[in-house]
């Protein structure tokens, strides 16, 4: 985590060349500590102020052969003076420490872009594992892009050959070396990465000393170096943002302080059940260390188990909330199903993978819209919502919780492996500025005959919340249907039609108790509209923006509340010539919205693991606009 206040930006560098915004990828083996390599890099970016966008992508396996392109571990930063929505189309700056990682990413790199590489790597063993015939630093096959390769391996084990490490651990600061060139090509200071490395091996003191010389000896080689061709270093000026203090943020550490969040304005302890899976787990690593906010995790041995536990916490008075990814969502459809004809309030976080079964655990996709809206046995509807980005998570969590206590009804929120993975600048909000929704438990007993638990408020058809143990107040509830008048098991088929249309109407009315749906950039109403849901906002956005810029007649219409769906969006929809949506799947929001409106909605999809890149969106623009003028 970085946590800084923002301040006015200083002078630029004299020398160095001055950008607006730059991406970085850095590449290699899992064993190469990539992602810690990025999330410090992205420590020191926050505390100078730019705002940013990252995209982990690490392989699925636990540890794939070393130097295989299976293996091959990425971190993608976007940083800038100027908005950043997205990780980036294209690095402008390629870090490959072994000839898998440029095998692999080399592709993305822009045309002119620069290669970092390990040439100590690039040995005749490693080229074979990924699929080299010849060296391609030698080869001339890098023409294209601006090529920086030196002998890192060993430039690392001279800087920390002082400390006796043997030679297995010494490789193992390589990634500090990276680091500390990274952070002089960027003018980023190193102290914070000095006190973290010495934090973090506050018991292993020469590790930490070790890896300091490692992160020393790489900025050093940038300041000692012949400056000019490749190497040079980059001014980023700090973002015109409002005042108040930011912290780095992923969309799991988002999540999991929305949640608390609000529990807490509903005046309720929390109860987390849940069973790890990809990407879905930071949740419960996050959630298990925030005990103090009255927050008790359980890590169920199943998925099953998991969810039932938090409908147990629900019945008892807490607010329930299990998570999980595609697969375990499934596995929970059942007790799901119970939820709903419960009718406790439950929140059930998906954190959406690639693909059908297992899939693509590490990889990203939009691909369980039908399974959130639709995806139960019998008429079992319940609230959807949707997070657009990693800050974004946190208020969603707090609607997602306000919705669940206030309706009596399970809530699925929806995120997916890009947002969970993710980070980006977050202002810590004014917890003053949020409106409670405390809970009203019912302890009012009937003057004559026994409680129903399905007596019903006549405005939005939530059920009365009775603890157990209330005095006076024993109740029934289940999986089997009820009676409507007195909460007894019934068969009957006029009291399950009534039970049916009522669990129905109570979801429905909750489309009167959310925001109208609003453009996000453009017109209501024109030529085309863009329509998007979850973590494609970013591209989108851009892809809009870019289009208006050039003068064409388009808007961004981003929707949260996927189900119910925005009392006004129909009519809004209607009044475009044309709409595109993009998802990162076969086309699941263009199905929902012409069964909802009967609207001509084309879709966009892209189910390739990756995020929507700009340029795809915005040739998707000039398509659509083409054809409308066509």
């Amino acid at each position: 985590m970085a946590t800084a206040l923002k301040t006015n930006p200083g002078d630029d560098k004299a020398g160095a060349e001055v950008r607006e915004a730059v991406v970085v990828r850095f590449a290699g083996d899992s064993g190469d500590g990539m992602q810690l390599t990025g999330g410090q890099f992205t420590l020191s970016t926050a505390l100078a102020g730019n705002d940013l966008a990252t995209f982990p992508d690490f392989p699925a396996e636990i540890r794939a052969p070393q130097g295989t392109t299976f293996g091959v571990s990425a971190f993608q930063i976007n940083f800038g003076s100027t908005d950043i929505e997205t990780a980036g189309d294209e690095p402008d700056v390629l870090v490959a420490m072994n000839p898998a990682a440029l095998k692999t990413n080399l592709g993305s790199l822009r045309p002119g872009g620069l290669v970092i590489a390990d040439s100590g790597e690039f040995s005749a063993r490693n080229l074979a594992k990924a699929g080299y015939e010849v060296n391609p630093l030698e080869d001339g096959s890098l023409a294209p892009y601006q090529l920086l390769a030196f002998n890192i391996s060993q430039l690392t084990l001279e800087a920390v050959k002082p400390f006796g490490l043997g030679n297995k651990e010494a490789l193992r600061c390589k990634n500090m070396w990276t680091l500390g060139l990274a952070l002089w090509m960027f003018d980023r200071d190193r102290q914070p990465l000095v006190d973290w490395l010495k934090s973090k091996f506050a018991k292993a003191e020469v590790l930490a000393e070790a890896n300091i010389a490692a992160l020393n000896a790489g900025h050093a080689y940038g300041e000692t170096a012949e400056i000019g061709g490749p190497l040079k270093q980059f001014t980023i000026a700090p973002a015109d943002v409002a005042p108040g203090q930011y912290r780095t943020v992923t969309g799991g550490e988002a999540l999991s302080m929305g949640l608390v969040a609000g529990a807490q304005l509903a005046g309720l302890p929390m109860f987390f059940g849940s069973y790890p899976i990809t990407p879905a787990s930071s949740l419960l690593h996050t959630l298990s260390r925030l005990k103090e906010y009255g927050v008790t995790t359980f890590q169920a041995e199943d998925e099953i188990a998991a969810i039932a536990s938090a409908i147990g916490a629900s019945y008892a008075g807490q607010l329930g909330v299990t998570s999980s990814s595609g697969p375990g969502i499934a596995l929970k459809g059942e007790a799901i199903g119970l939820a709903i004809m419960t009718e406790l309030p439950l929140v059930i976080v998906n954190s959406q993978r690639g693909g059908p079964s297992t899939g693509l655990p590490t990889k990203t996709e939009q691909s369980d819209l039908y399974q959130a809206i639709y995806g139960r046995n019998g008429d079992a509807p319940l609230p959807v919502i949707s997070a657009r980005s990693p800050a974004d998570t946190f208020e969603v969590a707090i609607e997602a919780c306000r919705i669940a206590t206030q309706f009596m009804t399970p809530v699925m929120l929806l995120t997916d492996g890009y947002i969970a993975n993710a980070a980006e600048p977050w202002r810590m909000p004014d917890m003053d500025g949020f409106e409670r929704f405390p809970v009203t438990f019912h302890t009012a007993v009937p003057e004559e005959g026994k409680q129903s638990p399905y007596e019903r408020d006549p405005e939005t058809l939530k059920r009365v919340w009775i603890k157990p143990g209330t005095p006076d107040l024993m109740h029934r509830i289940g999986g089997i249907e009820k009676s409507y008048a007195t909460g007894h098991i019934n068969y009957e088929p006029a009291n399950h039609q009534k039970m049916t249309d009522t669990r129905k109407g109570k979801i429905d009315g909750i489309a009167r108790y959310i925001p109208d749906q609003e453009v996000e950039l453009g017109a209501a109403g024109g030529k085309l509209a863009v329509v998007g849901w979850g973590s494609t906002f970013g591209p989108i956005h851009q892809a809009v923006r870019r289009a208006r810029a050039k003068g064409r007649d388009v808007s961004h219409i981003h929707i949260r509340y996927l189900w119910p769906l925005p009392q006004n969006l129909g009519e809004l929809l209607k009044s475009y010539d044309r709409i595109i949506v993009p998802e990162m799947n076969t086309g699941q929001l263009k199905t929902v919205l012409r069964d909802q409106y009967l609207v001509d909605a084309r879709p966009l999809n892209k189910v390739s693991g990756h995020p929507f890149k700009i340029a795809e969106i915005e040739a998707a623009i000039e398509d659509a606009l083409g054809e409308s003028l066509s």
